[in-house]
Protein backbone atom coordinates (compact mmCIF):
# COMPACT_ATOMS: atom_id res chain seq x y z
CA UNK A 1 0.00 0.00 0.00
CA UNK A 2 2.81 2.40 0.81
CA UNK A 3 4.56 1.61 -2.70
CA UNK A 4 0.75 2.40 -4.40
CA UNK A 5 1.03 5.83 -2.49
CA UNK A 6 4.67 6.64 -3.02
CA UNK A 7 4.16 5.76 -6.67
CA UNK A 8 0.94 7.93 -7.30
CA UNK A 9 2.90 10.87 -5.77
CA UNK A 10 5.58 10.36 -8.17
CA UNK A 11 3.04 9.98 -11.16
CA UNK A 12 1.34 13.22 -10.01
CA UNK A 13 4.79 14.71 -9.95
CA UNK A 14 5.04 13.96 -13.70
CA UNK A 15 1.68 14.82 -14.73
CA UNK A 16 2.04 18.49 -13.31
CA UNK A 17 6.00 18.82 -14.99
CA UNK A 18 4.29 17.36 -18.40
CA UNK A 19 0.99 19.96 -17.94
CA UNK A 20 3.89 23.04 -17.58
CA UNK A 21 5.30 21.44 -20.63
CA UNK A 22 2.37 21.54 -22.64
CA UNK A 23 1.46 24.85 -21.36
CA UNK A 24 4.51 26.29 -22.80
CA UNK A 25 4.40 24.63 -26.39
CA UNK A 26 7.04 24.92 -28.43
CA UNK A 27 10.18 26.76 -26.79
CA UNK A 28 10.41 27.96 -30.31
CA UNK A 29 7.57 30.45 -30.34
CA UNK A 30 8.02 33.20 -28.15
CA UNK A 31 5.81 32.96 -24.63
CA UNK A 32 2.76 34.76 -23.97
CA UNK A 33 3.14 37.78 -21.70
CA UNK A 34 0.66 38.83 -19.07
CA UNK A 35 0.71 41.58 -20.25
CA UNK A 36 -0.15 40.24 -24.17
CA UNK A 37 -3.11 38.43 -22.61
CA UNK A 38 -4.31 41.35 -20.56
CA UNK A 39 -4.31 43.97 -23.72
CA UNK A 40 -5.33 41.37 -26.22
CA UNK A 41 -7.90 39.19 -24.95
CA UNK A 42 -9.51 41.68 -23.49
CA UNK A 43 -13.32 40.36 -23.30
CA UNK A 44 -11.72 36.65 -21.90
CA UNK A 45 -10.01 38.35 -19.48
CA UNK A 46 -13.25 40.53 -18.01
CA UNK A 47 -15.08 36.79 -18.28
CA UNK A 48 -12.43 35.83 -15.27
CA UNK A 49 -13.45 38.77 -13.78
CA UNK A 50 -16.73 38.85 -13.78
CA UNK A 51 -17.14 34.81 -12.93
CA UNK A 52 -14.28 35.16 -10.41
CA UNK A 53 -15.74 38.14 -8.69
CA UNK A 54 -12.51 39.67 -8.32
CA UNK A 55 -11.72 42.77 -10.55
CA UNK A 56 -7.90 42.34 -11.06
CA UNK A 57 -7.04 42.57 -14.78
CA UNK A 58 -3.43 41.20 -14.37
CA UNK A 59 -4.23 38.21 -12.49
CA UNK A 60 -7.00 37.42 -14.82
CA UNK A 61 -4.70 37.13 -17.24
CA UNK A 62 -2.77 35.21 -15.28
CA UNK A 63 -4.86 32.84 -14.70
CA UNK A 64 -5.78 32.79 -17.98
CA UNK A 65 -1.73 32.31 -19.25
CA UNK A 66 -1.92 29.78 -16.25
CA UNK A 67 -4.94 27.74 -17.33
CA UNK A 68 -4.37 27.75 -20.69
CA UNK A 69 -6.88 29.17 -21.84
CA UNK A 70 -9.53 27.11 -20.06
CA UNK A 71 -11.20 30.24 -18.65
CA UNK A 72 -13.38 27.95 -16.35
CA UNK A 73 -10.04 26.70 -14.85
CA UNK A 74 -8.75 30.23 -14.59
CA UNK A 75 -12.08 31.55 -12.98
CA UNK A 76 -11.13 28.96 -10.49
CA UNK A 77 -7.97 29.97 -10.04
CA UNK A 78 -9.47 33.63 -9.15
CA UNK A 79 -11.77 32.25 -6.73
CA UNK A 80 -9.81 30.12 -5.30
CA UNK A 81 -6.83 33.47 -4.31
CA UNK A 82 -9.63 35.78 -3.71
CA UNK A 83 -10.54 33.80 -0.44
CA UNK A 84 -6.78 34.79 0.80
CA UNK A 85 -7.60 38.32 0.51
CA UNK A 86 -8.40 40.44 3.29
CA UNK A 87 -11.46 42.31 3.24
CA UNK A 88 -11.53 46.36 4.13
CA UNK A 89 -15.10 47.01 3.45
CA UNK A 90 -18.06 47.81 1.78
CA UNK A 91 -17.72 50.19 -0.91
CA UNK A 92 -20.73 52.42 -1.61
CA UNK A 93 -23.38 51.67 -4.62
CA UNK A 94 -21.62 52.56 -7.67
CA UNK A 95 -23.38 55.02 -9.77
CA UNK A 96 -24.00 54.08 -13.05
CA UNK A 97 -25.76 56.96 -14.24
CA UNK A 98 -22.82 58.80 -13.94
CA UNK A 99 -20.92 56.18 -16.01
CA UNK A 100 -18.24 57.15 -18.88
CA UNK A 101 -19.76 55.74 -21.75
CA UNK A 102 -17.93 54.44 -24.36
CA UNK A 103 -21.05 52.18 -25.46
CA UNK A 104 -24.70 52.83 -25.12
CA UNK A 105 -27.34 51.69 -26.84
CA UNK A 106 -30.96 50.88 -27.46
CA UNK A 107 -32.93 48.35 -29.33
CA UNK A 108 -36.24 50.53 -28.10
CA UNK A 109 -35.73 54.06 -28.59
CA UNK A 110 -34.29 55.68 -31.97
CA UNK A 111 -33.73 59.05 -30.35
CA UNK A 112 -32.37 58.41 -26.94
CA UNK A 113 -31.59 61.21 -24.41
CA UNK A 114 -27.84 61.54 -24.52
CA UNK A 115 -27.42 60.04 -27.91
CA UNK A 116 -26.50 56.32 -29.00
CA UNK A 117 -22.74 55.31 -29.18
CA UNK A 118 -21.26 52.29 -31.23
CA UNK A 119 -18.53 51.92 -29.93
CA UNK A 120 -16.43 48.85 -29.93
CA UNK A 121 -18.91 46.02 -30.94
CA UNK A 122 -18.45 43.09 -33.46
CA UNK A 123 -22.25 43.80 -33.97
CA UNK A 124 -21.59 44.79 -37.20
CA UNK A 125 -18.75 43.04 -38.29
CA UNK A 126 -18.88 40.36 -41.33
CA UNK A 127 -17.61 37.61 -39.26
CA UNK A 128 -15.12 36.67 -41.88
CA UNK A 129 -11.67 35.19 -40.97
CA UNK A 130 -9.30 38.12 -41.33
CA UNK A 131 -5.95 36.33 -42.34
CA UNK A 132 -4.06 40.08 -42.26
CA UNK A 133 -4.01 39.55 -38.70
CA UNK A 134 -1.59 36.18 -39.23
CA UNK A 135 0.67 38.73 -40.61
CA UNK A 136 2.97 39.50 -38.30
CA UNK A 137 4.19 42.78 -37.49
CA UNK A 138 2.88 44.13 -40.75
CA UNK A 139 0.29 47.27 -39.63
CA UNK A 140 -2.54 47.31 -41.53
CA UNK A 141 -3.53 50.51 -42.75
CA UNK A 142 -6.17 51.06 -40.67
CA UNK A 143 -3.88 49.71 -37.73
CA UNK A 144 -1.91 52.38 -38.10
CA UNK A 145 -2.06 54.81 -34.75
CA UNK A 146 -3.44 58.01 -35.18
CA UNK A 147 -2.01 60.85 -34.05
CA UNK A 148 -1.87 61.83 -30.81
CA UNK A 149 -3.66 64.55 -29.90
CA UNK A 150 -2.60 67.67 -28.01
CA UNK A 151 -2.10 67.26 -24.34
CA UNK A 152 -4.26 68.71 -22.05
CA UNK A 153 -6.86 67.77 -18.66
CA UNK A 154 -9.52 65.10 -20.08
CA UNK A 155 -13.03 66.85 -19.32
CA UNK A 156 -15.22 65.22 -16.63
CA UNK A 157 -17.68 63.09 -17.86
CA UNK A 158 -21.58 64.32 -18.45
CA UNK A 159 -24.19 62.31 -16.56
CA UNK A 160 -25.59 60.25 -19.26
CA UNK A 161 -29.34 59.58 -17.73
CA UNK A 162 -31.06 56.06 -17.77
CA UNK A 163 -33.25 55.61 -20.74
CA UNK A 164 -36.21 53.80 -18.87
CA UNK A 165 -36.58 56.84 -16.30
CA UNK A 166 -38.28 58.29 -19.12
CA UNK A 167 -40.57 55.67 -19.25
CA UNK A 168 -40.96 56.13 -15.30
CA UNK A 169 -41.76 59.36 -15.34
CA UNK A 170 -44.74 58.42 -17.57
CA UNK A 171 -45.46 55.75 -14.82
CA UNK A 172 -45.01 53.42 -18.14
CA UNK A 173 -42.92 51.03 -16.28
CA UNK A 174 -42.78 49.19 -12.77
CA UNK A 175 -41.07 51.36 -10.28
CA UNK A 176 -38.14 49.65 -8.39
CA UNK A 177 -38.21 49.02 -4.85
CA UNK A 178 -35.76 50.30 -2.93
CA UNK A 179 -32.68 47.37 -2.30
CA UNK A 180 -31.21 46.51 1.52
CA UNK A 181 -28.60 48.96 2.30
CA UNK A 182 -26.49 46.18 3.54
CA UNK A 183 -27.13 43.09 1.00
CA UNK A 184 -25.72 39.39 2.03
CA UNK A 185 -22.85 38.81 0.34
CA UNK A 186 -22.34 35.24 -1.44
CA UNK A 187 -19.00 35.60 -1.86
CA UNK A 188 -18.71 34.97 2.08
CA UNK A 189 -21.87 33.58 2.71
CA UNK A 190 -23.56 29.90 0.92
CA UNK A 191 -26.68 30.37 -1.21
CA UNK A 192 -29.69 29.99 0.92
CA UNK A 193 -32.90 29.62 -0.79
CA UNK A 194 -35.48 31.18 -1.33
CA UNK A 195 -33.28 34.19 -2.55
CA UNK A 196 -34.22 37.79 -2.76
CA UNK A 197 -33.11 39.44 -6.07
CA UNK A 198 -30.13 40.54 -4.83
CA UNK A 199 -28.74 37.62 -4.17
CA UNK A 200 -30.10 36.25 -7.27
CA UNK A 201 -28.38 38.45 -9.50
CA UNK A 202 -25.27 38.54 -7.42
CA UNK A 203 -25.27 34.62 -8.40
CA UNK A 204 -26.41 35.18 -12.17
CA UNK A 205 -22.97 37.65 -12.59
CA UNK A 206 -20.89 34.58 -11.59
CA UNK A 207 -22.90 32.19 -13.24
CA UNK A 208 -21.43 30.74 -16.19
CA UNK A 209 -22.18 32.46 -19.53
CA UNK A 210 -23.19 30.17 -21.90
CA UNK A 211 -25.52 27.83 -19.07
CA UNK A 212 -27.17 32.22 -18.25
CA UNK A 213 -27.09 32.19 -22.20
CA UNK A 214 -29.16 28.96 -23.02
CA UNK A 215 -31.98 29.65 -20.67
CA UNK A 216 -32.07 33.60 -22.06
CA UNK A 217 -32.53 31.63 -25.40
CA UNK A 218 -34.94 29.48 -23.81
CA UNK A 219 -37.22 32.60 -22.43
CA UNK A 220 -36.99 33.81 -25.94
CA UNK A 221 -38.18 30.90 -27.32
CA UNK A 222 -41.36 30.85 -25.15
CA UNK A 223 -40.83 28.99 -22.47
CA UNK A 224 -41.12 31.74 -19.86
CA UNK A 225 -43.71 34.13 -21.58
CA UNK A 226 -41.08 36.68 -21.35
CA UNK A 227 -40.59 38.91 -24.77
CA UNK A 228 -38.15 41.56 -23.83
CA UNK A 229 -36.35 44.19 -26.08
CA UNK A 230 -33.19 45.98 -24.40
CA UNK A 231 -33.98 49.32 -22.97
CA UNK A 232 -30.28 50.18 -22.95
CA UNK A 233 -26.93 48.52 -23.24
CA UNK A 234 -24.02 50.74 -21.52
CA UNK A 235 -20.21 49.67 -20.73
CA UNK A 236 -17.98 52.21 -19.24
CA UNK A 237 -16.15 53.40 -16.22
CA UNK A 238 -18.07 54.04 -12.91
CA UNK A 239 -16.18 55.49 -9.80
CA UNK A 240 -15.46 53.13 -7.07
CA UNK A 241 -16.26 54.84 -3.33
CA UNK A 242 -15.29 53.75 0.05
CA UNK A 243 -16.74 55.45 3.26
CA UNK A 244 -13.88 56.51 5.46
CA UNK A 245 -14.99 56.24 9.12
CA UNK A 246 -12.09 58.65 10.44
CA UNK A 247 -12.67 61.46 7.60
CA UNK A 248 -17.07 60.92 7.68
CA UNK A 249 -17.18 60.79 4.19
CA UNK A 250 -16.55 58.76 1.00
CA UNK A 251 -12.81 59.07 -1.11
CA UNK A 252 -12.50 57.88 -4.68
CA UNK A 253 -10.51 54.53 -4.46
CA UNK A 254 -10.71 53.59 -7.94
CA UNK A 255 -12.73 52.92 -11.09
CA UNK A 256 -14.06 49.90 -12.93
CA UNK A 257 -15.16 49.22 -16.05
CA UNK A 258 -19.29 47.82 -16.21
CA UNK A 259 -21.60 46.74 -18.70
CA UNK A 260 -25.27 47.24 -17.53
CA UNK A 261 -28.24 45.94 -19.47
CA UNK A 262 -32.20 46.75 -18.73
CA UNK A 263 -34.90 44.99 -20.52
CA UNK A 264 -38.20 46.11 -21.29
CA UNK A 265 -40.76 43.32 -20.94
CA UNK A 266 -44.15 43.15 -21.33
CA UNK A 267 -46.83 42.93 -18.77
CA UNK A 268 -50.36 42.31 -18.84
CA UNK A 269 -50.99 43.07 -15.08
CA UNK A 270 -52.21 40.96 -12.48
CA UNK A 271 -54.05 40.68 -9.53
CA UNK A 272 -51.31 42.96 -7.64
CA UNK A 273 -49.85 44.89 -10.47
CA UNK A 274 -51.35 47.19 -13.01
CA UNK A 275 -50.75 47.06 -16.88
CA UNK A 276 -47.32 48.26 -17.56
CA UNK A 277 -43.54 47.37 -18.26
CA UNK A 278 -41.79 45.37 -16.07
CA UNK A 279 -37.45 45.12 -16.60
CA UNK A 280 -34.90 42.89 -16.24
CA UNK A 281 -31.78 43.82 -15.42
CA UNK A 282 -27.77 42.95 -15.66
CA UNK A 283 -24.44 44.01 -14.37
CA UNK A 284 -21.47 42.46 -15.08
CA UNK A 285 -17.36 43.68 -14.56
CA UNK A 286 -16.08 44.83 -17.91
CA UNK A 287 -16.89 44.46 -21.65
CA UNK A 288 -19.12 41.25 -21.41
CA UNK A 289 -22.71 42.72 -22.97
CA UNK A 290 -23.55 38.88 -24.00
CA UNK A 291 -23.70 37.76 -20.12
CA UNK A 292 -25.00 41.05 -19.03
CA UNK A 293 -28.32 40.97 -21.66
CA UNK A 294 -28.50 36.96 -20.89
CA UNK A 295 -28.84 37.37 -16.96
CA UNK A 296 -31.58 40.53 -17.42
CA UNK A 297 -33.88 38.29 -19.15
CA UNK A 298 -33.07 35.11 -16.64
CA UNK A 299 -33.74 37.92 -14.06
CA UNK A 300 -36.98 39.42 -15.46
CA UNK A 301 -37.96 35.22 -15.59
CA UNK A 302 -37.35 34.71 -11.67
CA UNK A 303 -39.31 37.53 -10.90
CA UNK A 304 -42.80 35.90 -11.39
CA UNK A 305 -43.81 35.69 -8.20
CA UNK A 306 -43.51 39.15 -6.88
CA UNK A 307 -45.16 39.78 -9.79
CA UNK A 308 -47.53 37.83 -9.31
CA UNK A 309 -47.59 36.00 -12.56
CA UNK A 310 -48.58 32.28 -13.13
CA UNK A 311 -45.72 29.45 -13.28
CA UNK A 312 -45.24 29.02 -16.86
CA UNK A 313 -43.02 25.81 -15.43
CA UNK A 314 -39.94 26.95 -17.38
CA UNK A 315 -36.44 26.22 -16.24
CA UNK A 316 -35.41 30.13 -16.33
CA UNK A 317 -38.44 30.31 -13.72
CA UNK A 318 -37.48 27.84 -11.33
CA UNK A 319 -35.16 29.47 -9.09
CA UNK A 320 -33.43 26.58 -7.54
CA UNK A 321 -32.76 24.91 -11.05
CA UNK A 322 -31.03 28.16 -12.03
CA UNK A 323 -29.19 28.96 -9.12
CA UNK A 324 -27.84 25.51 -8.12
CA UNK A 325 -26.84 25.11 -11.27
CA UNK A 326 -25.59 28.46 -12.81
CA UNK A 327 -22.31 28.09 -10.58
CA UNK A 328 -19.68 26.63 -12.85
CA UNK A 329 -17.17 25.91 -10.25
CA UNK A 330 -19.68 23.63 -8.36
CA UNK A 331 -20.37 22.20 -11.03
CA UNK A 332 -17.01 21.32 -12.60
CA UNK A 333 -16.10 19.69 -9.24
CA UNK A 334 -18.85 17.73 -8.92
CA UNK A 335 -18.68 16.44 -12.92
CA UNK A 336 -14.60 16.16 -13.24
CA UNK A 337 -14.21 14.57 -9.31
CA UNK A 338 -16.18 11.73 -11.19
CA UNK A 339 -12.49 10.54 -13.12
CA UNK A 340 -10.68 10.76 -9.93
CA UNK A 341 -10.20 7.04 -8.44
CA UNK A 342 -13.63 5.34 -7.59
CA UNK A 343 -11.70 1.65 -7.27
CA UNK A 344 -13.96 1.02 -3.88
CA UNK A 345 -17.18 2.04 -5.10
CA UNK A 346 -16.89 0.54 -8.28
CA UNK A 347 -16.12 -2.76 -6.93
CA UNK A 348 -19.05 -2.58 -4.63
CA UNK A 349 -21.12 -1.97 -7.36
CA UNK A 350 -19.53 -4.84 -9.59
CA UNK A 351 -20.53 -7.31 -6.86
CA UNK A 352 -23.73 -6.04 -6.45
CA UNK A 353 -24.30 -6.48 -10.06
CA UNK A 354 -23.41 -9.80 -9.59
CA UNK A 355 -25.20 -11.06 -6.93
CA UNK A 356 -28.74 -9.97 -8.28
CA UNK A 357 -27.48 -11.39 -11.89
CA UNK A 358 -26.87 -14.71 -10.10
CA UNK A 359 -30.28 -14.58 -7.89
CA UNK A 360 -32.13 -13.75 -11.24
CA UNK A 361 -30.42 -17.11 -12.79
CA UNK A 362 -31.10 -19.11 -9.89
CA UNK A 363 -34.80 -17.95 -10.26
CA UNK A 364 -34.89 -18.52 -13.88
CA UNK A 365 -33.61 -22.11 -13.60
CA UNK A 366 -36.11 -22.55 -10.90
CA UNK A 367 -39.18 -21.49 -13.38
CA UNK A 368 -37.53 -23.96 -15.81
CA UNK A 369 -37.76 -26.72 -13.75
CA UNK A 370 -40.99 -26.25 -12.05
CA UNK A 371 -42.23 -26.16 -16.23
CA UNK A 372 -41.04 -29.49 -16.75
Amino acid sequence: MYVAVKGGERAIDAAHDWLAEERRGDPAVPELSVAQIREQMALAVNRVMAEGSLYDRDLAALAIKQARGDLIEAIFLIRAYRTTLPRFGGSRPVDTGAMDCIRRISATFKDAPGGQVLGPTFDYTHRLLDFALAAEGEARPDDVPPAEAAPGPRPEPAPVPHILDFLGQDGLIQAEAPGEDDPRDLTREPLELPADRALRLQSLTRGDEGFVLGLAYSTQRGYARNHAFVGELRIGTCAVELDIPELGFAVEIGEVELTECETVNQFKGSKTEPPQFTRGYGLTFGQTERKAISMALVDRALRWKELGEDFAGAPAQDEEFVLSHADNIQATGFLEHIKLPHYVDFQSEMELVRKIRAAADRARAGLGEAAE
